[in-house]
Formats: structure tokens, C-alpha cells, sequence
């Protein structure tokens, strides 16, 4: 079993940053992808960014140029750093990791909100 614990999320101005983290435990680990997810209201779940154990990394079209995925192998750490955050980015944010068993984990989400 894996625990995801998220934090980083809040209220900010549009053009704004906010980095968000997310640590995986249990035992035994056997993650593969960490990425994270989102959804605003009265729409699906959607991928916004993903890296796998060789450290590539996926974006959306939506995030390209101003979001960027990170891990901490040693800590089972997770980040995404978001930068020039527009109103169209408001969600709750989902972590999400991925065993090398195909289970996936997800975190209690975190919201995002950006308004001036």
C-alpha cells in the first residue's frame, strides 16, 4: 500500500508561481511514473504531467513552457513547479504514482486557485 500526502496548493494572482509537492510512503515502493492530474469543476480528470523512472517527462499542450515535473528518487518526492499560472489553471491537483505492479495511487488533491 501507498500513501500520497500532497501540499503547495492555495490562491494566486494570475502570473503568479506555487510549487507543489507530494510524498509517496509504504512499503515496499516499487514506483515507476509520478505525475499529477487535475480537475476543475464540471470537468474530467485530466493529465497535466508526468515522469517515469528513467526521468522523462510528458506534458499537456495546455502547461508546455510553464509547468515542470521533478522527482526526488532518494525522498519519493514528487514536484511540479508552475510558473505564469492563468485563471484556466484553477483545479484540485491530484497527485498520482504508478508501481512497477500497474497500481496506481492517488493523493487527496490540493487546490489551486487563480484569481486576481
Amino acid at each position: 500500500q501507498v500513501q500520497l500526502v500532497e501540499s503547495g496548493g492555495g490562491l494566486v494572482q494570475p502570473g503568479g508561481s506555487l510549487r507543489l509537492s507530494c510524498v509517496a510512503s509504504g512499503s515496499p515502493l516499487r514506483i515507476n511514473t509520478m505525475g499529477w492530474f487535475r480537475q476543475a469543476p464540471g470537468k474530467q480528470r485530466e493529465l497535466v504531467a508526468l515522469q517515469n523512472s528513467g526521468e522523462s517527462a510528458y506534458y499537456a499542450d495546455s502547461v508546455k513552457g510553464r509547468f515542470t515535473i521533478s522527482r526526488d528518487t532518494a525522498k519519493s518526492t514528487v514536484y511540479l513547479q508552475m510558473n505564469s499560472l492563468k485563471p484556466e489553471d484553477t483545479a484540485v491537483y491530484y497527485c498520482s504514482v504508478g508501481t512497477i505492479y500497474s497500481t496506481v495511487y492517488w493523493g487527496q488533491g490540493t487546490q489551486v486557485t487563480v484569481s486576481s
